[in-house]
């Protein structure tokens, strides 16, 4: 079965419904052994357009690499299959917040949208943690024009591969104490969750809550994941 076939056969009414109530939701296991090491094996070579020291810019202490274009094909295959069922969900968010904006159903129609506001470069992305890594709470913004989901896939197991490093989730809403979520990550799971805000329903309508997303600093052990995001960058 195709990565593709498999991310198609997803529960994606569930999916939906898990997003719309918490901004977030996880897909289970969907990439393979094999391609968690294809794909880890992908940090050590030259498919990347940047690399970031995170220290530098007090953004945690770890590193990540931004690919380059073209994508590596399982990097493309993953942001392609899951691009239209998202697409959807962004669509509803738009009218639910009442903006006019709808989210076209193909990627590349999107990708287009991006390069008429100067925004050209892939943003997909690796990361890697060792002792004492972490990243702090932000948003992955990189001009006027983003998508309202990403993608985390989980490349190392927690347990065996290293321990702490949970991905956190930090909701905050006006007038109101600020909501945690703190998870780990199965191997090859896969994690959507909001770029910046979700749509809550409230007395006057809906409103956004914003969210930001961090990882938890790692006692021991090395983490890599896959950061699959929409929007290329300015």
């Amino acid at each position: 079965m195709t990565l593709t076939t498999r991310i198609d056969a997803l529960p994606w009414d569930a999916l939906h419904d898990t997003l719309d109530a918490q901004g977030f939701a996880r897909t289970g296991v969907v990439l393979d052994t094999r391609e968690c090491d294809e794909t880890a094996a992908l940090y050590d070579g030259a498919a990347f357009r940047s690399t970031i020291e995170m220290s530098r810019y007090r953004f945690g202490e770890g590193e990540y690499k931004y690919f380059a274009y073209p994508l590596p094909p399982v990097v493309d295959e993953l942001r392609r299959a899951l691009y239209p069922h998202l697409a959807r969900a962004a669509s509803r968010w738009a009218e639910l917040l009442g903006e006019e904006l709808e989210y076209p159903a193909d990627l590349d129609a999107f990708l287009k949208r991006c390069a008429a506001a100067g925004q050209t470069r892939p943003t997909p992305l690796m990361l890697r943690y060792g002792p004492g890594g972490h990243n702090t709470l932000h948003q992955d913004l990189y001009g006027d024009v983003a998508f309202p989901f990403q993608v985390l896939a989980g490349l190392s197991e927690q347990g065996a591969d290293y321990e702490g490093g949970e991905s956190v989730l930090v909701e905050q809403r006006p007038r109101a104490q600020s909501r945690a979520h703190v998870m780990a990550l199965r191997r090859g799971e896969l994690m959507i969750f909001t770029t910046r805000h979700r749509p809550v329903a409230g007395s006057r309508g809906h409103y956004r809550a914003a969210m930001r997303h961090g990882v938890a600093t790692l006692t021991s052990g090395e983490r890599t994941s896959l950061g699959i995001i929409f929007h290329d960058a300015a």
